[in-house]
C-alpha cells in the first residue's frame, strides 16, 4: 500500500488515539479492586501492660500511661552535653548516612514502578535511502522513482490495562519496601542515640572507678607511712609493712586496665559522632551528669506496637508479602495490552507533515494463560506461604519487642535493689575501715585485718559505681525498647537525621 493511499486526516488520527487512551482509563476505573486481599495490620491481641498487673519498678513508671514527655527523648534528659552529642551523632554518623541513601534508593525504585500505571509514550524518527527493482516492484512514491528517500516521524503509545490490579499491587510492594527501609533507618538512628547514651554512661563509670581507685591508693599510701613509722619504732614487724605494700601494689594494678577502657570508650564516642579517634569526642561525662534523669516514660502497648521502628519495618515486610499474593493472582488472569502509533512519512523532509502523509494504527491484545503445568498456580501458593512466613516474623518481632521492654523494666528493678545494697555496703565498709585505721594508728591491730578492711571498702565502692552505671545504661535500654518516640519528632530535630527524598 502506498503512502498516498493513506487519506485519513491528522485530526482523525489524534481523535482515534485519544479515544483509545480514554477507553483504557475508563476500563481501569471500572475494574474494581486489585487482585488479592487488601492489607491490614494483624490484631495480635497484645496485653495492655508490659509486666504483670500490680508489678511496679522503683523510680520508673510501669503503669499503662500515654507518653507525655518530649518525643525526642534526649531533650528530656536534662543534660545539654548528652543532647548535643546525640544530635551530632544523628547528623554525622556514616552508617546513618548510608541508611538514608538506602531509603532514597528504595523510594526511587518505588517511583519508577509507579510509572507502569500510566501509558508509555515514545517518539521515533527514521530516515532511509532505498532503491527498488525497476519495472518489477511498484514505487511507493508519487514520482514513481525507483531510487528515493523515506523519512518517518512517529509517536508510539503502549498501555497495559491493569484491570486485575497486578500493576497496582507491584507498586504497593515497591512502596512497602521503600517504607521498610525508612523504618530501618529510623531504627538505626534510635539505636545510635541509645548507644551514645550508654557509651557516655560507661565513660562516666570508668572515670568514677578510676577516681575510686586513686582515692584508695591515697588512703593506702597514708596507712603505709603509718606502718613504716611504727616499724621504725619497733612496734610492728616488717611483715606487716610488706603486707600493706603488697595491697597498695595490687590496687595500682587496677588502674591501667581502667584507663585503657576509658580511652577505648572515648574512641567509640568519637566514631559514633562521625569523628576520628584522634579528634576525640565532643564531650566528656561523669556520673553526676546523669543524676537528674527523669522517670522513664512508658507508652501504651498500642502506641508501642504502632510506632517502634522494627515493628513498623516488619509490618511493611508483611504488606509487601501481601501485595505479592495479589500479583500472583493477577498473573493468572488475562493480560490486556493496548498499543497505538500516529505519525507521518514522506520522501522529502519538507513534505513530512503535509496532508496525505499521515499514518496511524491501533491494536489491542489479550493473553490468557491456558496451560503452564501449574507454574502460575504454584507461584500463587508460594506467595501465600511467603505472606504466612512474614506474618509469623511480624508476630515474632512484636513478642521480642515486648520482651525487650519487660527485660529493661526488670533490669531497672534489679538495679534499684543493687544500688540500695551497694550504698549500705559502702557505708559499712567505710565505718569498718575508719575503725581499723584508728586501731592501726594506736598499734592495736595486725596488717591482715587492715588489708581486709581496705579490700572491702575498695570492692564495695567499685560495686556501687558499677550499679549506678548499670541503672543509667538500662534506662537508655528502656527508651530504646520503647521506640524512642521517632513517630513525632519535632521538625527542627527531625532535620538532624539524614532523610529520604519524599
Amino acid at each position: 500500500m502506498s503512502i498516498r493511499s493513506l487519506k485519513t486526516s491528522r485530526a482523525t488520527m489524534l481523535r482515534s488515539l485519544r479515544s483509545t487512551l480514554l477507553l483504557g482509563a475508563a476500563c481501569g476505573l471500572l475494574m474494581g479492586c486489585a487482585a488479592g486481599p487488601d492489607f491490614r495490620i494483624p490484631d495480635l491481641s497484645a496485653p495492655e501492660t508490659f509486666l504483670p498487673e500490680g508489678d511496679k519498678t522503683p523510680g520508673t513508671r510501669t503503669d499503662v500511661v500515654t507518653q507525655t514527655t518530649t518525643p525526642a527523648w534526649w531533650q528530656g534528659l536534662r543534660s545539654e552535653k548528652l543532647r548535643h552529642l546525640i544530635e551530632e551523632t544523628l547528623a554525622h554518623n556514616a552508617d546513618l548516612e548510608a541508611a538514608a541513601a538506602g531509603v532514597r534508593l528504595a523510594q526511587a525504585n518505588a517511583d519508577a514502578q509507579r510509572g507502569a500505571l500510566l501509558p508509555m509514550l515514545t517518539g521515533t524518527f527514521d530516515t532511509q535511502r532505498q532503491k527498488i527493482a525497476q519495472g518489477t516492484v511498484t514505487s511507493p512514491v508519487q514520482s514513481n522513482a525507483n531510487l528515493f528517500s523515506l523519512h518517518t516521524a512517529q509517536l508510539n503509545v503502549a498501555y497495559t490495562l491493569d484491570w486485575a490490579g497486578g500493576v497496582r499491587r507491584s507498586v504497593e510492594a515497591s512502596q512497602a519496601q521503600a517504607d521498610l527501609q525508612a523504618y530501618v533507618r529510623d531504627g538505626l538512628a534510635l539505636t545510635l542515640a541509645s548507644n551514645v547514651g550508654t557509651a557516655a554512661v560507661q565513660e562516666a563509670s570508668l572515670r568514677a572507678q578510676i577516681n575510686v581507685t586513686n582515692n584508695m591508693i591515697s588512703i593506702q599510701q597514708q596507712l603505709l607511712r603509718i606502718l613504716q613509722r611504727q616499724n621504725e619504732a619497733g612496734q610492728i614487724s616488717m611483715a606487716d609493712v610488706a603486707a600493706q605494700e603488697t595491697a597498695l601494689a595490687q590496687t595500682r594494678l587496677l588502674l591501667a586496665p581502667l584507663e585503657k577502657q576509658l580511652e577505648q570508650q572515648r574512641n567509640l564516642l568519637s566514631v559514633l559522632t562521625g569523628r576520628f579517634p584522634a579528634e576525640g569526642p565532643l564531650e566528656s561525662f561523669r556520673l553526676e551528669d546523669f543524676n537528674n534523669l527523669p522517670d522513664a516514660p512508658v507508652a501504651t502497648t498500642g502506641e508501642f506496637i504502632a510506632h517502634r521502628p522494627d515493628i513498623r519495618a516488619a509490618g511493611e515486610q508483611l504488606r509487601a508479602a501481601n501485595a505479592q499474593v495479589g500479583i500472583a493472582i493477577a498473573n493468572r488472569l488475562p493480560q490486556i495490552t493496548l498499543t497505538g502509533q500516529v505519525g507521518s512519512s514522506a520522501s522529502a523532509m519538507n513534505n513530512l507533515f503535509n496532508p496525505g502523509t499521515g499514518l496511524w494504527n491501533l491494536a489491542g491484545g489479550v493473553v490468557q494463560p491456558i496451560f503452564d503445568a501449574g507454574a502460575l498456580a504454584n507461584k500463587q501458593v508460594a506467595a501465600e506461604e511467603g505472606f504466612n512466613q512474614a506474618l509469623a516474623q511480624y508476630r515474632s518481632t512484636v513478642l521480642v519487642a515486648f520482651q525487650n521492654v519487660a527485660d529493661a523494666l526488670r533490669a531497672l528493678q534489679a538495679d534499684a535493689r543493687s544500688i540500695s545494697a551497694a550504698r549500705a555496703a559502702v557505708a559499712a565498709a567505710n565505718r569498718n575501715l575508719s575503725l581499723v585505721r584508728k586501731q592501726v594508728e594506736n598499734g592495736q591491730v595486725s596488717a591482715p585485718a587492715l588489708v581486709t578492711a581496705q579490700q572491702a571498702y575498695l570492692q564495695t565502692s567499685l560495686t556501687l559505681v558499677q550499679a549506678q552505671a548499670s541503672r543509667q545504661a538500662n534506662y537508655f535500654a528502656l527508651l530504646q525498647a520503647l521506640g524512642g518516640g521517632w513517630w513525632s519528632l519535632p521538625q527542627q530535630l527531625a532535620e538532624a537525621i539524614p532523610q529520604d527524598a519524599d
